[in-house]
């Protein structure tokens, strides 16, 4: 009896229901986001699962919308886990990193150190020489992962700080040289350690 009175009390209908409309909205816009920047960088089987739960999660909200048109707070609710859901989506994805971009940087300076680090960091460069309205360039070009751009915007700034450098997405890509991911190991001072004992030991002998 005490569940019943409250499901019909105004404030689980004034307070409770357009909570829980905002939240879904939320994961709804979200995980749309997500699904649209998966979508466009071909990992199809990801997007139909996103996609699935997107749906089953606005049925959800919109049927609480339908069946109290006349509550203002209701679309209030709505409208805000829409734009609170972009926002969320789009801070997401760009932690998360996912995928991979060409970084394209023209520079009149001499390249030669800028090049020589990108490549001691692991990273596949191509460049060339070019002809600019103000004289003649180096261009280089780089396919790297997201989560790389930082580092790799970092290594222009100190080389190169003046250069010009373009981003884009790239979708698919065969073959090249990236960076490999560097593994560090669980006890840092477990391979100083050993190293300490072998030059022990060598010394010995």
């Amino acid at each position: 009896m005490e569940l019943t009175a409250f499901y019909n009390s105004d404030f689980f209908a004034l307070v409770v229901i357009p909570v829980l409309i905002f939240l879904a909205r939320i994961c709804d816009v979200t995980l749309d986001t997500a699904r649209i920047i998966y979508v466009s960088r071909g990992m199809k089987l990801l997007a139909a699962l996103i996609g699935f739960f997107e749906v089953l999660i606005w049925l959800i909200s919109i049927t609480q919308i339908i069946q109290n048109l006349t509550n203002i707070i209701y679309y209030i609710a709505y409208a805000g886990g829409f734009a609170m859901g972009n926002y969320i989506g789009i801070y997401l994805e760009d932690r998360m990193a996912i995928g991979t971009v060409i970084i394209r940087i023209i520079t009149q300076k001499d390249a030669t150190e800028l090049v020589a680090h990108l490549k001691d960091e692991g990273y596949g460069v191509t460049y060339i020489d070019a002809k600019g309205s103000m004289g003649p360039v180096k261009v280089v070009f780089s396919i790297i992962k997201r989560k790389d751009i930082r580092n790799v915007l970092g290594i222009i700034r100190k080389f190169n700080p003046l250069s010009f450098y373009t981003i884009e997405d790239v979708r698919s890509f065969r073959e090249g040289v990236f960076r490999k991911k560097q593994r560090r190991p669980l006890l840092p001072g477990l391979k100083k350690k050993r190293k300490t004992k072998e030059n022990t030991q060598e010394e010995k002998k």
